[in-house]
């Protein structure tokens, strides 16, 4: 089908008369890859919507591909790989997606074992020499983000994985008093201070490393963010904490994956966080949200939480923020396993679908 120049006016006269008129040069009508006219042509600018993924090309990445995602946050797993084998492993993941044309933007999680690391136990040096490995080995192979965490003993936690949603749909969702009947884990009780101590030795450690590759170190909010759980102290559990952390080590590379539910269950602002930290600090974003505080709470639909994403869309466009950004866990759907809550498919392909409505209909590009 053909449009006419006066059609096309047209259409942007009532896009404009809708509040929907694109607001930049990337946001122009031109041609999908069937030929037919679009409003949103790409340019390679913009938010970079990205999925998670194994190491592997596996379903999940080729239905990624599918739905329009060109870019892959990857698990590195090098735990069993011999350190002289790293960057050749990372070379191979990296190929493997480019064949389906997907690019991996960053790797998520720590690249090698790191609890030793976050407990301060014996063997974390040796960790940490595995760490900076890593971290020259994704520069080498032109892997330029890292998402890390500092949860000691126990990662992102759930006291329920299966509270019913809209329509059946299976939640994830946080109780403090059920997790305060759980008891303490095999560690014992793990005070702030002692976490303090462990960050800031891994940071002096490793941030010099990693400014000299150029990998952007971006560390993760602890999840649910509360301290203690179940007797472990957490400090990643605010933004004065994250300026704290920020400022332990000093350094273009020391900043943040902005996990947006996770401020709003801190109680931030997240606008204005977005705002201070902006394309200097913000590294990656995962686009989730939540219905509740950080002591009750439940993951719910991208378009049914308390959260105006909307706005924080736009206000990722409107910093400049040209980053991976995924949306993270979502509600597990009808006929899928739950063996990994959070993190199954059907929930990813609406979200992505939402995502690119919101910034199509702003008229915003992504890439």
């Amino acid at each position: 089908m053909n449009i006419t120049r006066r059609q096309g006016l047209q259409t942007a006269a009532g896009l404009a008369a809708a509040g929907l008129a694109p607001t930049s040069a990337a946001s122009t009508i031109g041609k999908n890859a069937l030929g037919a006219p679009h409003r949103i042509s790409r340019t390679g600018t913009g938010l970079q919507f990205a999925t998670m993924n194994s190491n592997r090309v596996d379903h999940k990445a080729r239905v990624s591909k599918q739905i329009g995602v060109n870019y892959a946050i990857c698990g590195a797993n090098l735990g069993r790989v011999p350190k002289s084998e790293y960057e050749a492993a990372l070379a191979k993941m990296k190929a493997d997606f480019a064949s389906i044309g997907m690019t991996v933007a960053g790797v998520e999680s720590h690249p090698v074992p790191a609890e030793k690391i976050k407990l301060g136990i014996e063997g974390r040096d040796e960790e940490i020499e595995n760490y900076i490995a890593a971290i020259k080995a994704l520069s080498n192979v032109g892997i330029k983000v890292l998402c890390y965490n500092f949860m000691a003993g126990l990662g992102w936690y759930r006291t329920q994985v299966d509270a019913k949603g809209r329509g059946g749909a299976l939640l994830t969702d946080f109780d403090l008093a059920a997790s305060q009947g759980q008891g303490l884990t095999k560690w014992g009780e793990v005070p702030e201070e002692k976490i303090w101590q462990n960050i800031e030795y891994f940071l002096k450690a490793v941030i010099p490393a990693a400014e000299k590759a150029g990998v952007q170190m971006a560390l993760h909010p602890d999840d649910p963010p509360l301290s203690p759980l179940r007797g472990i102290g957490r400090i990643v559990t605010s933004a004065a904490n994250y300026r704290k952390i920020m400022n332990l080590v000093p350094s273009p590379v020391n900043g943040v994956t902005f996990c947006q539910a996770n401020f709003i269950a801190m109680g931030e602002d997240c606008v204005s966080l977005v705002r201070e930290w902006g394309k200097k600090k913000i590294f990656f974003v995962h686009f989730r949200d939540i219905a509740g505080t950080r002591d009750h709470f439940t993951e719910t639909f991208h378009d049914e939480g308390q959260t105006d994403m909307v706005k924080m869309l736009k206000t990722y466009h409107e910093v400049g923020l040209q980053v991976p950004i995924r949306p993270d866990h979502a509600p597990t759907l009808d006929e899928e396993t739950n063996d990994r809550p959070g993190y199954a498919i059907q929930g990813k392909i609406f979200a992505i679908g939402y995502m690119k409505g919101v910034m199509q209909g702003l008229g915003l590009p992504y890439a």
